[in-house]
């Protein structure tokens, strides 16, 4: 059987599995897809998909699967409780590219491994853009030779990078997060510093770009803090959900994180006054709000 004839199955075509849908289609490969909310499956038929009802038709004869859902919690609901570990034939292979804590990821292969089933934690960086776009970073942990035998999978998605054994892609997806949120909030309050003192935002941006404090955040993040137009792409529920995992894995490893703690800090006031499903850009509003009651 060729490569391309490996059947995949993807669970969750959201923001992120939609275009990682069209990705593998666009290469060849056959994909069944399922989600919760069935007009989101229902979109990618156009594009050579087939749609299936349940997750557990959705993985009826796959060799592997994708998973690509809110949280840990909703990963193993999937799994176990909806019958997919159940229609998974022994061998078969799940790549976890959702955000789960790295314990939830390990409980995961654990479970699989004993009816047959290998697993990866794969998760992603790269947002929509770069699920668009193949090139998303993939952090993999589980069987190193297992990632090399998904070469062809994981190449109309972007760059894929072995960290280690289970649970250590999603331990480098979260240090990921890390830098993502406290660089959000250096640029968020580097900005309003120059502004307060009667400096343009955008002018700042423009100056700094090229120097030590060039980085994605600055581009994308920065121009959305600019044009203050926020949008959903990355909600900051799920910017939170990932600060708590984080610490949570901090103070098993007893770890003091103490920017982490702050920056989570804003983030949960942020979400707790309605920015749950504001991109975590927006972070800016929150922290105007703090110091000038304006914002908008």
């Amino acid at each position: 059987m060729s490569d391309k004839a490996r059947n995949i199955a993807f669970l969750g075509t959201g923001l992120m599995g939609a275009p990682m849908v069209r990705r593998l289609l666009g290469v060849g490969f056959p994909v069944t897809v399922w989600n919760r909310d069935k007009t989101k499956a229902e979109a990618l038929a156009q594009d050579g998909a087939v749609v299936a009802d349940t997750p557990a038709a959705a993985v009826n004869g796959a060799a592997v699967v994708f998973t690509m859902l809110s949280d840990g919690n909703a990963v193993g609901d999937v799994l176990f409780s909806k019958g997919v570990a159940d229609a998974l034939a022994a061998g078969a292979i799940v790549i976890d590219s959702s955000s789960i804590s790295p314990k939830q990821a390990r409980e995961h292969a654990g479970k699989l491994a004993e009816r047959g089933i290998r697993h990866l934690d794969a998760p992603v960086s790269g947002g929509v853009v770069g699920a668009t776009a193949g090139t998303l970073a993939i952090m993999a942990g589980g069987d190193e030779a297992l990632v090399g035998q998904l070469a062809d999978v994981f190449a109309p998605l972007g760059r894929v990078t072995y960290v280690g054994p289970s649970g250590t892609g999603q331990l480098a997806k979260l240090g990921n997060q890390q830098i993502v949120a406290v660089t959000i909030g250096a640029v968020a309050e580097a900005m309003m510093l120059v502004e307060a003192g009667g400096g343009s935002r955008e002018a700042f941006r423009r100056a700094i770009r090229g120097g030590f404090a060039e980085s994605r955040i600055l581009d994308v993040h920065g121009q959305r803090m600019v044009e203050r137009s926020f949008g959903n792409a990355g909600p900051s529920r799920l910017q939170l959900k990932d600060l708590n995992n984080i610490l949570a894995e901090a103070e098993s490893l007893s770890l003091t994180l103490p920017l982490t703690e702050a920056v989570r800090s804003e983030f949960a006031e942020f979400v707790a006054n309605g920015g749950g499903d504001t991109d975590h850009s927006g972070l800016l509003l929150h922290l105007e709000k703090k110091n000038t009651g304006a914002g908008e």
